[in-house]
């Protein structure tokens, strides 16, 4: 079977294109490699890994590259609300337009297994869990682009949307800009950790457990197609401060302060469920504290590559 990985540099795109390798795929990656990460092409030289340097809005590029592929996971994106603000037209291309182009490609044969966001729930009910049948209620550009890219794949059969909570663990394309990662990286270098808008909640999962379900639901696409799943740890719905503070426990000199001043770009804020997704016998294999321990590991090994988004 034949997949293609835009984004395949990626975050997520890294650790999963080397899984799909090792369970003998033939997987191409597509990505621009926008942040310089030459150094992941050195970690991607397989024999069934095939490396095209391209954007995802150069449609004659794409058209010809995804007519060869069986199975697409498009994560080429502009990922998160500061990046988005930042750059805003290449947001709106990137994670929505090219979506849109991607459809007119692809035959009715082909099948897409697309991540987007949780953050489209945007501000939440109090105490009241965001199920796939919430209303989305995105606030940022990123979550709006987001929302409406998952609408475009939806609209067409042979798809599954995954509705990521924030994603946490080691990649060799790391990042610390990610909520878990960012308050470890943090949290290891200053010993302190100022935190605004403690209370607000969102969802979190290891970036193992996402590559694990990428590949479960191309082994169980026929019984799932068609479907949108939220995809997080049932036991990790955890406000900003309750997650600083499960940090502590493996780093206990670390001195936590609330601050008054200070917005979340994203202004996500609220608590879901993951039953529909646990109801199709898949198991997480990788806990909060079992990410939290492995970023404080791998942080600290000098010749781990951290790169700021922005």
């Amino acid at each position: 079977m034949k997949v293609l990985v835009t984004g395949g540099a990626g975050y997520i795109g890294s650790v999963l294109t080397n899984f799909l390798a090792k369970l003998d795929y033939n997987v191409t990656v597509f990505d621009n490699f926008f942040f310089k990460q030459e150094y992941i092409k050195s970690r991607l030289l397989r024999n069934n890994i095939n490396i095209i340097q391209g954007d995802v809005r150069d449609e004659k590029l794409l058209f010809d590259v995804v007519k060869k592929n069986d199975v697409i996971i498009p994560l080429a994106c502009l990922v998160g609300a500061p990046l988005c603000d930042l750059y805003q037209e290449e947001a709106i291309h990137v994670n929505q337009i090219s979506i849109k182009n991607l459809t007119n490609i692809l035959s009715k044969q082909q099948i897409v297994i697309f991540p987007v966001s949780n953050s489209g729930y945007g501000i939440g009910k109090k105490n009241e869990l965001c199920t796939e049948m919430s209303k989305l209620n995105p606030i940022s550009l990123y979550g709006k682009t987001k929302v409406r890219a998952e609408e475009i794949i939806m609209g067409r059969e042979n798809s599954i949307a995954l509705r990521l909570a924030t994603v946490f663990g080691m990649s060799p394309r790391m990042r610390v800009d990610l909520l878990v990662n960012n308050f470890v990286y943090q949290s290891l270098l200053t010993k302190n950790l100022k935190i605004f808008e403690g209370n607000f909640k969102r969802n979190y999962v290891h970036i193992e457990d996402v590559v694990n379900v990428f590949i479960y639901m191309i082994n169980n696409f026929d019984k799932y197609k068609n479907n949108v799943f939220n995809f997080g740890l049932e036991d990790a719905n955890l406000s900003k401060l309750e997650l600083a503070n499960k940090i502590k426990v493996y780093i206990k000199d670390l001195i936590i302060e609330e601050s008054e001043f200070g917005k979340d770009p994203d202004k996500r804020d609220y608590i879901v469920s993951n039953k529909k997704i646990l109801s199709t016998g898949f198991n997480f294999k990788k806990s909060l504290d079992n990410g939290i321990q492995e970023l404080i590991k791998g942080l600290l090994k000098k010749n781990t590559v951290i790169s700021k988004n922005v």
